[in-house]
């Protein structure tokens, strides 16, 4: 517990001083525990400690962790790539789903929340980078995408903003210009279509001090927090 605690102690300081050095409080930018592929115990800890969003990317992982935590308050963000014939999973598990690459996948989750009386918050995932091992709809196609997503006037989801994933071996310089032109195409949904896109979903552990500075709202921070999987 003293580790975990000193983990997430730090990881907030250098949100803060991210934050405020993109002139920004650090209430404006929510942290995402990862918590996939870590058990039971150690997610449960960070909670203890007032830790209130978690990020899972696997639905059978997941379904084995958000039931024996209910009853504590806890967001749970689907972050990995959304099978469609799981999404029938989402409601009563998943307040968010940050994955959403195709008009296809958020008529399934929109379906599913339908049925189950509730309403799911949802990020378009763009692939900036044109990483081909990356999912994600193309920077050229976001806009084209939420203009069939908006007229369809789907009940049960809320388009809420958008998520990036960097490469893996970029520089700074890459990274920087990767979550910057994601924030370019934030800000261009926000004219077009409304205040509604207002989340940033970027940066991990690796990059998510870069990623504030270009404006994230949401960090997704795995190892920082539970330690180097072993």
């Amino acid at each position: 517990m003293h580790a975990a605690a000193d983990r997430l102690a730090e990881v907030r300081e250098r949100i803060e001083q991210a934050a405020r050095r993109s002139g920004r409080a650090a209430d404006d930018v929510r942290l995402i525990a990862v918590s996939k592929t870590k058990p039971l115990q150690a997610v449960q800890a960070l909670a203890e400690l007032g830790q209130k969003d978690f990020g899972e990317s696997q639905i059978n992982e997941a379904l084995t962790k958000i039931p024996a935590l209910a009853g504590g308050g806890l967001e749970w963000h689907f972050i990995g790539h959304l099978q469609s014939n799981k999404t029938r999973y989402i409601p009563g598990n998943f307040q968010w789903v940050h994955s959403i690459d195709s008009l296809r996948l958020a008529r399934r989750v929109a379906e599913a929340a339908q049925q189950a009386g509730v309403e799911i918050n949802l990020l378009l995932q763009v692939n900036v980078a044109a990483d081909p091992a990356k999912h994600g709809v193309a920077s050229g196609e976001l806009l084209s995408l939420v203009d069939e997503l908006l007229g369809e006037q789907l009940a049960g989801i809320r388009l809420r903003g958008l998520m990036t994933i960097g490469r893996l071996d970029a520089g700074e310089r890459e990274t920087r210009a990767a979550f910057a032109q994601l924030r370019g195409l934030l800000e261009q949904c926000r004219q077009r279509f409304g205040p509604a896109f207002a989340e940033l979903s970027m940066g991990m552990s690796g990059d998510y001090e870069l990623a504030i500075e270009e404006g994230a709202t949401m960090v997704r921070v795995g190892s920082a927090l539970f330690g180097e999987r072993g």
